[in-house]
């Protein structure tokens, strides 16, 4: 899979071919209690902004106050053998 196929996806609606960019990073919230396993909990997506120079960024939750806020890459389907 080349690098252009994992930042786009194509829709087919009505005759139209529609292409949207997927998110560059996935954004996360950590929270962690004294004496138990930190908790992540997914808060939305970052685009790339076309220059490079910054990210457009979507949440569809909040961050709990004095949490830890996270950009991961989206992880890859492992290759089956």
């Amino acid at each position: 899979m080349n690098v252009a196929s994992k930042q786009t996806k194509e829709q087919t609606m009505s005759k139209k071919t529609e292409t949207k960019m997927l998110p560059a990073y996935r954004i996360f919230s950590i929270v962690e209690a004294e004496g138990e396993k930190a908790t992540w909990h997914e808060l939305g997506a970052a685009w790339r902004h076309k220059d490079g120079k910054g990210f457009n960024l979507q949440f569809k939750a909040l961050p709990l106050p004095g949490a830890q806020v996270v950009l991961r890459e989206p992880s890859t389907p492992k290759a089956s053998d």
